[in-house]
């Protein structure tokens, strides 16, 4: 019987749900400047207390006018009565005149139309407008992005690079955020080497711990790296008590399996509950799911690539609704591939593939290489997963689910 026709798989799906519903947000705040918060999740709903923009603003350089001034057919010649860079407070436009002004500069009052400079010909004191132009062309109203007193951006938001310059715009110099989750991270295998270190005949270098830091650290939480445990029971128990006093949650790669040297799962049956061993998932099938004296544990399998992928789809989505984060859920899109797989997996797979365009400019997804859970470097090649669904079969040419690393890793 293959490792696919065992019973007691769940489903990714009915994973998630287990792995989600068992998820407690933290709710330790604490207040930091807007030039620290990126990737932070807001703890609180934040409010403009101005307009954007503040007052009617040029969305070109030009001349600002009364539309009324100007001729029905022909040119309009009028006066030139100020000069109004950005920055500057304008003064009420005189009627029969115009005033130059610049991208950004406060329309001044009586002013409701700005010509943009190429349909102008002027000089020190006069300006010729072309015909043709449309009442109220070119300016930018005063709240015409956000309105006093709106919403901008909600408890549970995880603040990307844009948001803070959002936050920055309505005056906001500091947020309320979440704490940091701590996540503890230990790898088991006496078979482990660091890198940097003589490699003897039998071991291998220690890849998971660097794959695992880094997506923990690109995700926002803080990693409490514990090192490499030995595969004995008393050093795994010692190394999970450790974790479970300190971290908020414990992650580890290797020792889940049923192999004799496979102590993780026994020691956490010993130390708290196990409520989740097994997914029907590839690669990564042995993935595992409880708690350390009420420490929430999430136990990897040891494959480089198996590593990678049950962080991305099954860890990633708990932490970070742990840390208070509403959108924990990566969003597929749907993209042509060009690639066939015509057997129906038992287990659904994820396919390291990278996107390339076709001769119309499209998006497809080829396959990055070998796919064996021991193959890291189709991760790196690769630029996102393509979903084989479980009962499903893909041909050349079919649209298929597309996650990009670049949803995953943050």
């Amino acid at each position: 019987m293959s490792c696919c026709d065992q019973t007691g798989l769940m489903t990714v799906e009915q994973a998630l749900e287990k792995l989600l519903a068992a998820a407690r947000p933290t709710a330790e705040i604490e207040t930091v400047p807007l030039m620290s918060a990126l990737g932070r999740v807001l703890a609180m709903d934040q409010y403009s207390s101005v307009d954007v923009p503040p007052a009617d603003n040029s969305a070109m350089d030009g001349f600002a006018l009364r539309f009324a001034d100007t001729a029905v057919d022909g040119e309009t010649t009028l006066v030139i009565s100020q000069r109004i860079p950005a920055g500057a407070v304008p003064e009420a436009l005189q009627p029969g005149t115009a005033a130059r002004i610049f991208t950004g500069a406060e329309v001044p009052p009586g002013a409701d139309t700005v010509v943009m400079q190429e349909q102008c010909r002027w000089d020190e004191e006069r300006v010729t407008i072309a015909a043709g132009i449309k009442s109220g062309a070119n300016i930018r109203p005063r709240g015409q992005d956000i309105k006093e007193g709106a919403s901008v951006l909600h408890a549970g938001h995880r603040l990307k690079p844009q948001d803070l310059g959002l936050l920055a715009s309505v005056g906001i110099a500091s947020v309320p955020v979440f704490r940091r989750l701590k996540v503890a991270l230990l790898c088991t295998g006496d078979e482990l080497v660091e890198p940097g270190e003589a490699l003897p005949p039998g071991y291998i270098y220690n890849s998971n711990r660097y794959t695992l830091a880094g997506q923990i650290t690109a995700l926002g939480f803080e990693c409490l790296d514990l090192g490499i445990v030995a595969d004995n029971a008393d050093a795994t128990e010692q190394a999970l008590l450790k974790a479970a006093a300190e971290a908020d949650c414990i992650l580890t790669s290797g020792g889940v399996s049923v192999g004799e040297e496979d102590h993780v799962k026994a020691c956490v049956d010993k130390l708290g509950s196990l409520d989740l061993w097994r997914m029907a998932i590839k690669p990564g099938k042995p993935l595992a799911f409880g708690q350390v004296q009420g420490t929430p544990f999430i136990g990897l399998p040891g494959n480089p690539a198996s590593v990678f992928v049950t962080f991305a789809i099954a860890a990633r989505p708990y932490l970070l609704k742990s840390q208070g984060a509403t959108d924990y859920l990566p969003v597929a899109v749907s993209v042509t591939a060009r690639f066939s797989r015509p057997n129906s997996p038992k287990r659904q797979e994820y396919l390291r593939a990278r996107l390339v365009l076709d001769e119309q400019g499209r998006a497809c997804a080829e396959l990055a290489g070998n796919q064996s859970s021991g193959v890291l470097s189709t991760a790196s090649s690769g630029s996102g997963f393509v979903i084989h669904r479980l009962g499903e079969a893909i041909n050349d040419g079919d649209m298929v689910p597309f996650l990009p690393f670049s949803a995953l890793l943050f």
